[in-house]
C-alpha cells in the first residue's frame, strides 16, 4: 500500500499480522508494555525503545501536552430497522453546537460493520431503550446530521458500546479505551497516543522536570474515506495550559504533543490567538476545521508522540509537518519490517526535533 502525503509518498505495507487485536496489558505487564520508535528529525536518525523509556528521552524543561477527552461508548446497534433486514449500527461521532450530532450509519454489528449508504432526510430510527434518532441532513457523503430524542451522552453511557473495527474481534470494556488523563467525556474514539502512559511514568516525567498540561479535543469517528478531509471538532486550550506553553517556549523547552488531536488543538488556538504578547498561544475554545500539513507547518508543537497510522490516513499529512518524507518512509518501513503493531492498542512513534 502507498500512503500519499500531499505530493509525496510514504510507502509501507500494513500486513494483517501488524494489527493490534487486544490491549497490551492482556499479554504483558501493563499499558506501557508497547514498543516506541523514535525519529529524530534534525539528525534523520531512528532508534527503538520500550515506551517506559519516554522519561529518559525527554529533557528537563520540556512540556508534554495531553488530551483529557474521555472516550464515550459511541456505538449503538439496532437489531432491526426499516432500512434493511439485518442489524444497523449507529456511530455517534461529534456533538454539534446546534444540539445535533454527526453520526455514521453502518451495516452489521460491532466489530464487523461496513458503511451503510442508505438513509433519507427526516428518517426516524428507533433505538434501544425507547430513544428515537432523526436524520436531519447530510453533512458529508458518509456522515449525517441527526437529533436524538434524549440527552446523547447519558443515553450512550447506558446503551452504547465502544466503537471497534474488525481488527478487534472481541468486546473490551470502555475502561480499555480511556487514557490515564481522561476526565471530560466526548470522544467517539480514543485519543490513543496517550494510552501507554501510566501513573508511574507520569511520576517519573514530573520527577525529571518534564511538565504535563491538558487540552481538550473531542475526536470523532476515524474511518475517513479516501479523499475525505478531517471534519470540524470541538477543542479547548485553557488559560493555564496556554501560559505553560508560552513559558516553556520562552525558557527554551520543547512542546511535545501527545497525539495528533493535541497538535490540532494547539495549532487551532495559535491561529485564533493571532500575535500573542506572551507567546504563540492564548486561551482558546471553539470549533476547528484546521488541518495541519507540511504546507501549514506547526507554530507550537516541537515534537509529536503518535500511533502508527494506516496507509492513506489523513494523520500522515500532519506527520509531514514534523519530518520529511525520507525519514517518515524509513520509519514506517522499519516499523513494518520490525513487527510493530498498529491501531489504538498498538505501538507508538515519537518524533523529536
Amino acid at each position: 500500500m502507498t500512503a500519499t502525503i500531499e505530493t509525496s509518498t510514504v510507502e509501507f505495507q500494513l500486513r494483517p499480522e501488524l494489527e493490534a487485536h487486544e490491549p497490551p496489558e492482556v499479554r504483558g505487564a501493563g499499558r506501557d508494555d508497547v514498543r516506541l520508535l523514535v525519529s529524530r528529525t534534525a539528525a534523520a536518525e531512528l532508534s527503538e525503545h520500550a515506551f517506559a523509556d519516554v522519561p529518559d528521552l525527554l529533557l528537563p524543561g520540556d512540556l508534554v501536552v495531553v488530551n483529557n477527552s474521555a472516550t464515550i461508548p459511541a456505538a449503538v446497534t439496532m437489531t432491526s430497522s426499516r432500512l434493511e433486514a439485518g442489524p444497523l449500527t449507529v456511530h455517534f461521532s461529534t456533538a454539534m453546537p446546534t444540539g445535533e450530532w454527526l453520526i455514521e450509519l453502518r451495516s452489521g454489528s460491532e466489530p464487523t460493520t461496513t458503511r451503510f449508504s442508505g438513509g433519507t432526510r427526516g428518517l426516524r430510527l428507533e433505538l434501544p431503550g425507547g430513544a428515537a434518532l432523526t436524520l436531519t441532513g447530510r453533512f458529508t457523503p458518509r456522515l449525517w446530521l441527526a437529533r436524538l430524542s434524549t440527552a446523547v451522552i447519558p443515553y450512550l453511557l447506558r446503551h452504547g458500546q465502544p466503537i471497534r473495527y474488525s481488527y478487534v474481534p472481541r468486546f473490551w470494556p470502555i475502561a480499555a479505551y480511556q487514557t490515564v488523563f481522561a476526565t471530560v467525556p466526548g470522544s467517539a474514539e480514543m485519543p490513543s497516543a496517550a494510552r501507554p502512559f501510566t501513573p508511574e511514568i507520569v511520576t517519573r516525567l514530573v520527577s525529571r522536570g518534564v511538565g504535563i498540561a491538558p487540552v481538550t479535543l473531542h475526536t470523532g469517528v476515524s474511518s475517513l474515506e479516501g479523499g475525505e478531509d478531517p471534519y470540524p471538532e470541538s477543542y479547548d486550550v485553557p488559560a493555564a495550559t496556554a501560559r505553560l506553553v508560552n513559558l516553556t517556549k520562552r525558557s527554551g523547552g520543547r512542546i511535545i504533543a501527545a497525539g495528533t488531536t493535541v497538535v490540532r488543538a494547539l495549532e487551532s488556538a495559535a491561529l485564533a490567538s493571532g500575535p500573542a504578547v506572551d507567546g504563540p498561544v492564548a486561551a482558546s475554545a471553539g470549533w476547528t476545521s484546521h488541518v495541519v500539513t507540511r504546507d501549514t507547518g506547526v507554530a507550537v508543537a516541537d515534537g509529536l508522540l503518535t500511533g502508527l497510522h494506516e496507509p492513506l490516513s489523513t494523520h500522515l499529512w500532519m506527520l509531514a509537518a514534523f519530518a520529511d518524507n525520507a525519514l517518515l518512509s524509513r520509519s514506517y518501513q522499519v516499523a513494518a519490517a520490525g513487527g510493530y503493531r498498529w491501531h489504538e492498542f498498538g505501538d507508538v512513534h515519537l518524533l523529536l526535533p
